[in-house]
C-alpha cells in the first residue's frame, strides 16, 4: 500500500490568492473553475494515493459571491464524491471604528477556518487516516498545529503548498528545516489549466455551470 496523501485547503487563502494573481496576469481567471481533486492529484508520486481533498471555507455574506462559491463547490462534489469534502466556518460582521473621526464601517471577517484546519489535521493523525499532510495555505497562524504534528507524530510527513501570491516565511522555514517539501502553486499554471472543468458539469441528473463573471 502506498502513502495516503490528504490536502487541507484554506479556501479563503486559495481563492484570494488566485484573484490577486489574476490582477497581475489575466490568464489566471481561466482557472477559477477547476476540479481541485484533479489539480492536486497531479502532484502525487507513483507510490502515493489521494485520500481526500478537504476544502475549508465559509459562505460569503454577499449573495452573488455565495452563489459563485456554491456552484464551484457543488461541481467539485459532484465530480469527486468521497474524494472531496467541504468544511464550513462562517463570516461575521466586524465593526471597525476610525480613531480620528466619528465613523465606523462594517466588514465581513471569516471565522473558524484556522481552527477547523488545525483540528482536522491533528485529528487525522490521531485516527491514522493519512500518511502525508499537505497544507495549502500561506497563513503563518497554521505554524503551531504543524509543529505539534511534527513533534507528536514524527512518522507523518508535512508539506506546505503556497497558493498563488500567498506566502509565509515561518511556514517555509519550518518545512525546510524538517526536510519537507514546499510548493509554490503559481509556478504550476499548466496543472491548473489541466484541471479546468467543462463550463457545464452534469452528473446523476444534477447540473452546475461556471458563473458568468468567471468567464474570460
Amino acid at each position: 500500500m502506498g502513502e495516503r496523501v490528504t490536502f487541507y485547503v484554506d479556501g479563503f487563502n486559495f481563492y484570494y490568492g488566485l484573484r490577486t494573481k489574476k490582477r497581475i496576469d489575466r490568464n489566471w481567471q481561466s482557472v477559477y473553475w477547476i476540479d481541485v481533486v484533479k489539480l492536486f492529484s497531479q502532484f502525487l508520486s507513483p507510490n502515493q494515493t489521494l485520500e481526500k481533498v478537504i476544502y475549508f471555507t465559509a459562505s460569503p455574506l454577499n449573495q452573488d459571491k455565495s452563489n459563485r462559491q456554491g456552484a464551484f463547490l457543488n461541481a467539485n462534489k459532484l465530480l469527486n464524491e468521497n474524494k472531496f469534502e467541504v468544511v464550513r466556518g462562517k463570516y461575521l460582521k466586524k465593526i471597525i471604528e476610525c480613531p480620528n473621526c466619528k465613523y465606523a464601517i462594517s466588514r465581513p471577517e471569516e471565522k473558524k477556518t484556522d481552527v477547523n484546519v488545525a483540528i482536522r489535521m491533528i485529528g487525522d493523525c490521531v485516527e491514522n487516516k493519512t500518511d502525508v499532510i499537505v497544507l495549502v495555505s500561506g497563513d503563518s497562524d497554521m505554524l503551531p498545529p504543524v509543529e505539534f504534528i511534527q513533534q507528536k507524530y514524527p512518522q507523518k510527513k508535512v508539506r506546505v503548498y503556497f497558493p498563488p501570491t500567498v506566502f509565509s516565511v515561518d511556514l517555509k522555514n519550518n518545512i525546510k528545516y524538517h526536510n519537507g517539501k514546499v510548493v509554490f502553486l503559481e509556478n504550476n499554471f499548466n496543472k491548473f489549466e489541466n484541471s479546468i472543468m467543462p463550463d457545464v458539469v452534469t452528473k446523476n441528473g444534477k447540473t452546475y455551470s461556471i458563473p458568468p463573471k468567471w468567464k474570460i
